[in-house]
């Protein structure tokens, strides 16, 4: 009997005396084991199925702890029919165990890195000339923030449109600031028209005289996205005539646009201004029109379903509560950030990734794009007519 149950450890199988049957598929060292099979058990991250005799419960298996410097990552593999979401929904209990500086990430839908640090990432200042060797390939390049891995950047063409959310003083309206800045400052005015609305009239001035347009109120907003409408209409004709996928696919593509709403919560009575927001969402992306919404709390009646879904990256910083986070990222992560962490985000992409953004002061952003203090504001036009290999983008007159 002795032999038997040493064997069936080695194997990883200990049957209990309560007729169920717990697996595991390797044996790390107690410690990490202990606290983590704590967490499987209190979040029921696990499968179950029953036999004759008893149930079967199958808990993820730790393959791997590396040990480095500054970091230690417990590697470990989700059971054939354990939901990764429901991993990622319950990261609060792998803080009860391990402390705030963690992070979770998931290399497949069954692998998970658990990597714990002994501090949290360090606030930084935003630097173009650090940004801009990270951005070479790009076409619209993102800047995100710093990482446990480093600077965080992605291109819009390959995922776009982007939420962000987060409370007055928690960094949103500096990452908006950033993110524009760095548009302006890597994107030739022909290949990119930038529209802008500031609908509490108290961010984007800085921005007059150097993007195409700024607006500050519903009215003209809809006066906008009316254009921007028929404009994608010639560009869907445009790409069904010339039998190609994507505006960059054209021999003479077009200039991207980004339109950006600052408080895009403000428009949620606007029934008609928000149908267009969702076909941008939903179409935009092949016509080369793309979506950069901000809010500082997220209302569910905003953000739909359809629209949170077109939404392929959001970045959240503090939240007020749970409900909130959940609204923005799928947890409830961003609500325990703390008030003193100025910059801290989540970032929803490929998972979720706890990301410090840039802090970009207002007098030093203005210094910084004073040199494209050029470019007059102008209004959306557009061409009537339509031929075979003509594109017709976002035309100043």
């Amino acid at each position: 009997m002795i032999s038997t149950m040493v064997a069936l450890k080695i194997m990883g199988l200990v049957a209990s005396s309560t007729g169920i049957l717990v697996t595991y598929r390797s044996m790390p060292s107690p410690a990490i084991r202990s606290k983590m099979m704590k967490i499987f058990k209190l979040g029921d991250l696990a499968v179950k199925h029953k036999t004759k005799n008893r149930e079967i419960i199958n808990y993820p298996s730790i393959v791997d702890v590396r040990v480095k410097e500054d970091v230690k990552q417990i590697i470990f593999n989700l059971p054939d029919g354990l939901n990764p979401e429901k991993v990622v929904k319950h990261i609060w209990l792998f803080k009860q165990k391990f402390g705030e500086h963690i992070e979770l990430h998931s290399k497949s839908t069954k692998i998970f890195i658990l990597s714990i640090y002994q501090e949290s990432i360090k606030p930084f200042n935003y630097e173009y000339k650090d940004i801009e060797k990270k951005i070479k390939k790009a076409v619209l390049p993102i800047v995100v923030g710093q990482s446990r891995s480093g600077l965080e950047v992605y291109d819009m063409l390959e995922y776009p449109h982007l939420l962000i959310a987060g409370e007055t003083g928690s960094g949103k309206s500096t990452q908006v600031r950033s993110v524009l800045s760095t548009l302006i400052q890597y994107c030739d005015t022909d290949k990119l028209k930038l529209y802008l609305a500031d609908l509490k009239r108290s961010e984007f001035h800085l921005f007059r005289g150097i993007v195409n347009e700024v607006v500050y109120d519903s009215n003209a907003l809809y006066k906008v996205l009316v254009k921007l409408k028929k404009e994608m209409k010639k560009r869907g004709d445009l790409l069904n005539q010339n039998e190609v996928a994507h505006v960059s696919d054209l021999i003479n593509p077009p200039p991207y646009i980004i339109l950006c709403i600052d408080e895009v919560a403000l428009l949620k009575k606007e029934n008609e201004i928000m149908e267009i927001i969702e076909e941008i969402s939903a179409i935009g992306r092949a016509l080369g029109v793309f979506l950069i919404l901000s809010m500082q709390r997220p209302d569910s009646d905003v953000l739909d379903g359809k629209l949170k879904n077109n939404l392929t990256v959001r970045m959240a910083f503090r939240h007020s509560d749970e409900i909130n986070s959940r609204i923005t990222i799928g947890t409830g992560e961003a609500a325990y950030i703390k008030q003193s962490e100025k910059g801290l985000m989540y970032l929803k992409k490929d998972g979720l990734q706890k990301v410090q953004a840039p802090y970009l002061d207002l007098k030093d952003a203005k210094k910084l794009l004073q040199p494209f203090q050029n470019l007059k504001e102008v209004e959306v036009t557009v061409t009537n007519d339509i031929e075979q290999h003509q594109v017709f983008g976002v035309l100043e007159p």
